[in-house]
């Protein structure tokens, strides 16, 4: 089940970050969180920039989560539409990524490159990555994990702006597919592993 409102937070959709105001929150959601149901959200920013969390309230273990989020040259092989996804270069806990992702989209095959910055901070649960060059002027966010009462939380979050002339409503409503999708598969993926 997909939910496009936000749930009822004592925590909002969006982490914390360096540049961005939260959205507002209602009150105390970890005993009201259904499990495998997701909730998204999506703020429209200045310059045709979109900022979209998606949350997904599962049974799996975190530390398993984890794993699969940390798979980097395994991924593109249970997230649907990631063609290619490799290892350029890891420095403590920082990683880079090179990934390749590709879709049909009204009959047009379309592919994005992006290179990734990733910052692993396991004792927090985070994955933050920032794109270092790629098909967009901008692609950010995180991947959060954390234990709940309810379960275990997975969060998605992501900043995107796509380039001149890419429309960016129809990037919107692909993304509100592709986040869910895509968290859905590290689910199934971590389910399989156990």
């Amino acid at each position: 089940m997909i939910q496009s409102t936000t749930p009822h937070s004592n925590q909002p959709l969006f982490p914390p970050t360096h540049e961005a105001a939260l959205l507002p929150a209602g009150p105390g959601v970890e005993g009201h969180c259904s499990l495998n149901t997701i909730y998204q959200e999506m703020e429209r920013l200045p310059g045709g920039c979109r900022r979209l969390a998606v949350r997904l309230v599962s049974e799996v273990d975190p530390s398993l989560l984890w794993r699969v989020l940390t798979d980097y040259e395994g991924l593109s092989r249970f997230i649907p539409n990631l063609t290619a996804s490799r290892v350029v270069r890891r420095s403590g806990r920082v990683v880079t990524l090179d990934q390749v992702g590709s879709q049909k989209l009204f009959g047009v095959n379309f592919t994005a490159r992006v290179q990734l910055e990733l910052t692993e901070a396991p004792e927090r649960g985070s994955l933050t990555f920032r794109m270092v060059k790629g098909d967009f002027r901008r692609f950010e966010g995180l991947w959060q994990v954390s234990a709940m009462e309810a379960g275990t939380s997975l969060l998605y979050a992501l900043t995107v702006q796509g380039c001149v002339g890419m429309p960016i409503h129809l990037i919107e409503q692909r993304l509100r597919h592709d986040l869910s999708t895509n968290l859905r598969a590290v689910q199934q993926e971590a389910e399989s592993r156990i």
